[in-house]
């Protein structure tokens, strides 16, 4: 018997297991806001756990465990780097912002981490 799930036309069988829904990734609206304020607003190269509680996003402000959550996305998405603190409770991490370009006309726009004697 044909099912209809939005545009497509599925079959099942008797013996056959149900289809799979498919997954997307869906991204939290609160990760997309903290992720924008480590790039664009955040003027360090690190950041704490206790700087994001206190200054971060107004709507994470004084939400520990979403907070803790979200930098976990963050970190395993590749945007947060997790540093060793001196303190076991601390949580530090670098923010990865990739390569900044300078407009330098003797390095034409070489990113910054590669030495001019490179090429």
């Amino acid at each position: 018997m044909p099912k209809r799930t939005g545009e497509r036309e599925t079959f099942t069988f008797a013996d056959g297991p149900p289809p799979r829904p498919e997954r997307r990734q869906q991204t939290s609206p609160l990760l997309e806001i903290l992720l924008d304020w480590l790039l664009n607003r955040w003027p360090n190269p690190t950041v704490t756990a206790r700087e994001i509680y206190r200054s971060g996003p107004g709507p994470l402000q004084g939400d520990k465990e979403a907070i803790l959550n979200l930098t976990e996305t963050l970190t395993r998405q590749g945007w947060l780097i997790p540093l060793k603190t001196w303190r076991r409770d601390k949580k530090e991490w670098k923010i990865a912002r990739g390569p900044i370009l300078t407009t330098d006309v003797n390095r034409q726009n070489i990113p910054e981490n590669i030495p001019a004697d490179y090429f």
